[in-house]
C-alpha cells in the first residue's frame, strides 16, 4: 500500500447512521493486521453497546463519566474529567468474547480500541492514580508521559500512552521507529514491529500539530517499493496512521498538544530504534520543561 499525508491523516467523520461516532480506523482502512480505533461521544443518558468477539479491548475516557455492564463484570465511576489536559485517564481493559454497554453519567467522549487474540485475559480498570506520570527528553524535546497501558501488563498486545508536549516543543524526537521484529544474538528483543494510531487533542481552537512519518532503507514498505514520506498536519479530533517508519512531532506555539497512541504489533513491548542521524541531540538536553508536567 502506497500512504501519503492523506491517507495518513484521519478526520472527524459525519455518518448519519451512527451520530456518536467521531473518528474511526479500521485495518481495512490503515492497511495493517492488527488495530482498531473509534472515539465516541455520548449524551448524558445514553448508552453504547458493543461485543469483543475475538479481540481484546480497551476504553479510555477523554472527558465525561461513564459506568460499564458487561458480561464480565460491571464498572462505575470511570472518568471524571472535564479534558484530557486535567488528569490521566482511566482504562477499563475487556478481553475477547465480552458483551458490554457504556452509559453515560455524564456527557462525554471516549476512545476504544480492538485487537485481535487468541489470549484470555481478567478485566481490569486502570484509575488515574495507578498510572505512572513522568516527563521524557529535555530542554524543548520534554513531554509528559503517561503509561495508561504499559509493557508488561497481563494483556496479549494492547499498549497505550498519553503524551503532553507543551507549547512549542517537540516529542517522539529523536526520531524513532518500531517497524521490524528484531533481536540480538541472545534474543533480547532490540525493536519490535508495531502499528500505532496517534489520536490528537489540542487545548485551544485553532490549535495544530505537525507530525512527520516517514520510512528508510530498513523499512519493510520501502524495500517493498513503497516509501513514506509525509508531513502531516494534525488538528483537534484528527488521528494520524504510522504503519512504519520515524514520526517525530511538533506543537504549533501557544498551544498544547495531546495525543493517545495506539500501539499494538509483534511484542507487548516498546522497542525501538532512533534515527541515528539525530540521536546525538539526547545528549545535548540540559534541563526538563518546568511547565511539565501540566497537572
Amino acid at each position: 500500500m502506497q500512504y501519503n499525508s492523506e491517507n495518513l491523516l484521519i478526520r472527524p467523520v459525519q455518518n448519519s447512521e451512527d451520530p456518536d461516532l467521531i473518528i474511526s480506523v479500521t485495518p481495512e482502512l490503515a492497511g495493517w493486521e492488527f488495530i482498531s480505533f473509534q472515539v465516541r461521544k455520548l449524551d448524558q443518558g445514553r448508552t453504547f453497546a458493543f461485543s469483543t468477539g475475538q479481540n481484546e479491548l480497551a476504553l479510555v475516557n477523554l472527558s465525561g463519566l461513564y459506568s460499564v455492564k458487561s458480561s464480565r463484570g460491571n464498572f462505575s465511576g470511570i472518568g471524571g474529567r472535564d479534558n484530557v489536559f486535567q488528569s490521566a485517564g482511566h482504562v477499563l481493559y475487556l478481553p475477547r468474547e465480552t458483551d458490554f454497554s457504556v452509559t453515560a453519567e455524564k456527557a462525554g467522549e471516549f476512545a476504544i480500541a480492538w485487537v485481535p487474540t487468541d489470549q484470555d485475559h481478567d478485566p481490569w480498570l486502570i484509575e488515574p492514580r495507578d498510572v505512572p506520570v513522568s516527563v521524557r527528553g529535555g530542554d524543548n524535546v520534554s513531554r509528559q508521559i503517561n503509561d495508561l497501558l504499559p509493557t508488561g501488563s497481563p494483556v496479549h498486545r494492547l499498549i497505550l500512552v498519553e503524551v503532553y508536549t507543551p507549547s512549542g516543543n517537540w516529542s517522539s524526537y529523536p526520531p524513532h521507529k518500531h517497524d521490524v521484529h528484531l533481536t540480538d544474538n541472545q534474543g533480547n528483543l532490540i525493536e519490535a514491529d508495531l502499528e500505532e494510531v496517534y489520536f490528537y487533542k489540542i487545548d485551544k481552537p485553532h490549535g495544530y500539530a505537525y507530525q512527520r512519518v516517514y520510512t528508510d532503507e530498513n523499512s519493510p514498505l520501502q524495500q517493498a517499493g513503497f516509501p513514506i514520506d509525509a508531513l502531516i498536519r494534525a488538528e483537534n479530533n484528527t488521528a494520524v496512521l504510522v504503519p512504519e517508519g520515524y514520526h517525530p512531532v511538533t506543537s504549533a506555539p501557544g498551544y498544547n498538544t495531546y495525543y493517545l497512541n495506539i500501539l499494538a504489533g509483534s511484542s507487548q513491548k516498546l522497542a525501538n530504534q532512533d534515527d541515528p542521524r539525530y540521536s546525538w541531540v539526547k545528549d545535548t538536553f540540559s534541563q526538563k520543561d518546568p511547565r511539565l508536567p501540566l497537572y
